[in-house]
């Protein structure tokens, strides 16, 4: 969603008048305008103490290979998470066995392959988060990506529907008697790798939010 003109105007006409940044955001909040847009509007002009006028900050534009970038960290980081929850699911089940489960060379063809993906995806995922951390180290702008922040709320909203989705299963679970070890051990599982990426990416969110460089 593009800026309003007004929006991006009142912030720049405020700060040649010497209002502090602090004060022109407060009075947005409370005519009414989006946290988020004030502060991408105030984001837009860098602070350059002494000069007499505000300056702009160039815009932030998706370039190809930065896309390419993106794609492929979230996609190494989704296949990572969830085969890591398979291989941990896959040795729960092997140490506590259940009736009703699969044939065990089923099961330990399913670590097979959930070991296989975690070894080519979690390298992928952990060099190409160093090349995008190392962009950002050169170029703080481009923490204001819009690719960025809509895959990091896309991660955000994944991991919640998860997270969710694991304190139901213990609600429903405790109501029903039905709480075993294996069914303890896997809902920490979920529950920590869900819960490891929402933490990490809502800081980083935030992080970006709050950054006077961005």
């Amino acid at each position: 969603m593009a800026l309003s003109s007004d929006l991006v105007g009142f912030v720049g006409e405020s700060l040649a008048r010497g209002v502090t940044r602090p004060d022109i955001e407060e009075t947005l909040i409370r005519a009414g305008w989006p946290r988020d847009q004030v502060a991408q509007a105030l984001a837009r002009f860098a602070d350059a103490a002494g000069y007499p006028i505000p300056v702009p900050r160039p815009a932030v534009s998706v370039k190809p290979r930065e896309a390419f970038l993106y794609a492929v960290m979230f996609a190494a980081l989704f296949v990572s998470a969830f085969n890591l929850g398979a291989l941990v699911f896959g040795f729960v089940d092997l140490a506590f066995p259940h009736p009703e489960d699969p044939p065990e060379a089923i099961t330990r063809d399913g670590i097979r392959w959930a070991v296989s993906l975690l070894v080519v995806a979690a390298p992928v995922f952990l060099y190409v988060a160093r090349v995008i951390g190392r962009a950002v180290a050169s170029d703080p702008t481009a923490r204001a990506s819009r690719l960025r922040q809509q895959l990091t709320y896309v991660t955000l909203f994944i991991a919640s529907c998860v997270l969710i989705g694991t304190v139901a299963a213990v609600v429903y679970n405790l109501l029903d008697g039905a709480v075993t070890v294996r069914f303890v051990l896997k809902v920490l599982a979920v529950g920590a790798i869900a819960g490891t990426a929402f933490a990490y990416y809502l800081r980083d969110l935030r992080d970006a939010e709050t950054d006077p460089e961005t």
